[in-house]
């Protein structure tokens, strides 16, 4: 083995790794028997290349991170780096000890309690029954389940599985540490003293691979970036070049979708005397756009058609959080009020909201069109689109909750400066 070669912590060769899917097996002895008349017959399993010709290296002491969408490959290759499954070709070379926490219990028997489950879990990483009894103690502490321990592992929630495995997983001290989703099933208190070890791991010099879909902890975390894609590396550099062009391609991905789903959906079934035509959601300038940024402009274009005049016609849009969570509205009538007039035909409606002060996350447009405003006008629409119109709104800095408040913060620091100066 050359230098080189005893210096890297991970190879990869022109890997590929093939399931196949298997389909649902026959269950008359009818099918079976038409079946084997068919031309060529049926084919009952469908290759899945999860992986296509995949090369790079991992030297010793660094944090590496994989992103892409689900199905990209990111658990196959952790896979193949702990030996759970071989490649279908290519080579893949580990120097030292892994440490893996990836599938919810993986490696645990249900049967058994945790306590001889961590027996177990350690002796397959190679250690002896004398150096697990010398740690057992800091791997049941770091796991907060002493009072079930001696529990089998069967009536473990999830959260106590990924506290037990993460415990095991970094006291049986691995050179390479494998960290999947899973970790995101632990309480906050737990992620913080979890994160805090694999800060830990990589000043001693350990070798960290780590998936997430949390990509600010990726960017926080790791050293390189790999974006992921139908089985192939797609890009590899700095955490932050990668993430930033990764999350540009998902949001494009993701307006494209929204934008099409958005479209044609407003239609109006026939009859009524006003009905809501089209609804296009746009930017400032007028062009369709479904993904947003926070405080960005945001215009609503509501084309309509009446069958006879209509004297005080009342227009409203409705914002909820897809969980369903009431944000605002606002109408033609008493909230931001507007002399429309009689309408007759066709014609179009435009919101304009200068900054859409939201927070990070997905949201719900519901439209309403309305013939007159007593009774109160909301309880008989004319023609009301419940929720049928998605958006997302995304934030550079992470900020996370409903309303953004619109703040300044002033500092005004006194005359003797800071305590303690000098």
């Amino acid at each position: 083995m050359s230098r080189q070669q005893a210096e890297r912590a991970i190879l990869f060769d022109h890997v590929s790794k093939r399931f196949s899917l298997h389909k649902e097996r026959e269950r008359s002895l009818q099918s079976l028997f038409v079946n084997l008349f068919r031309r060529g017959g049926e084919r009952r399993q469908q290759d899945f290349w999860a992986l296509r010709d995949v090369s790079f290296e991992v030297y010793p002491g660094e944090t590496v991170g994989f992103v892409g969408p689900n199905g990209a490959g990111k658990s196959t290759i952790l896979k193949l780096i702990a030996r759970i499954i071989e490649p279908t070709s290519g080579k893949v070379v580990s120097q030292g000890r892994v440490g893996a926490l990836l599938e919810l219990g993986a490696g645990f028997h249900p049967e058994l309690t945790g306590r001889e489950n961590i027996y177990l879990n350690a002796a397959l990483l190679g250690l002896s029954r004398a150096q697990v009894q010398k740690r057992i103690d800091e791997i049941i502490d770091f796991a907060e389940i002493e009072r079930f321990i001696d529990v089998p592992v069967k009536h473990y929630s999830s959260g106590m599985f990924v506290r037990l495995g993460f415990s095991v997983a970094i006291h049986t001290e691995p050179d390479i540490l494998l960290v999947d989703e899973v970790l995101a099933v632990g309480d906050a208190t737990f992620q913080k003293k979890c994160l805090e070890r694999i800060t830990a791991f990589r000043r001693a010099g350990r070798t960290v691979i780590f998936v997430s879909h949390n990509l600010r902890l990726v960017q926080k975390l790791c050293d390189r970036v790999f974006w992921l894609e139908r089985g192939q590396i797609r890009e590899v550099g700095p955490p932050d070049q990668v993430i930033q062009d990764y999350v540009t391609t998902v949001a494009k991905q993701r307006e494209r979708a929204l934008i099409s789903a958005n479209t044609g959906r407003a239609l109006a079934p026939p009859g009524g005397v006003l009905r809501i035509r089209e609804v296009l959601l746009s930017d400032e300038n007028g062009r369709p756009k479904a993904v947003f940024r926070s405080g960005d402009p945001f215009q609503v274009r509501i084309r309509y058609e009446c069958t006879r005049r209509v004297e005080q016609p009342i227009f409203s849009i409705l914002i909820h959080r897809s969980d369903g969570t009431y944000i605002s509205s606002t109408n033609t009538y008493d909230i931001d009020p507007i002399d429309i007039g009689p309408i007759e035909g066709s014609g179009e409606i435009v919101v304009r909201i200068a900054r859409l002060d939201l927070y990070e996350g997905d949201y719900l447009l519901s439209v309403g069109a309305y013939t007159e405003p007593d009774p109160p006008f909301w309880t008989t629409p004319a023609h009301f689109l419940d929720k049928a119109f998605r958006f997302q709104i995304y934030s550079p800095r992470g900020a996370h909750g409903i309303v953004v408040l619109p703040a300044r913060w002033e500092h005004y620091p006194g005359e003797e400066g800071c305590v303690g100066e000098g």
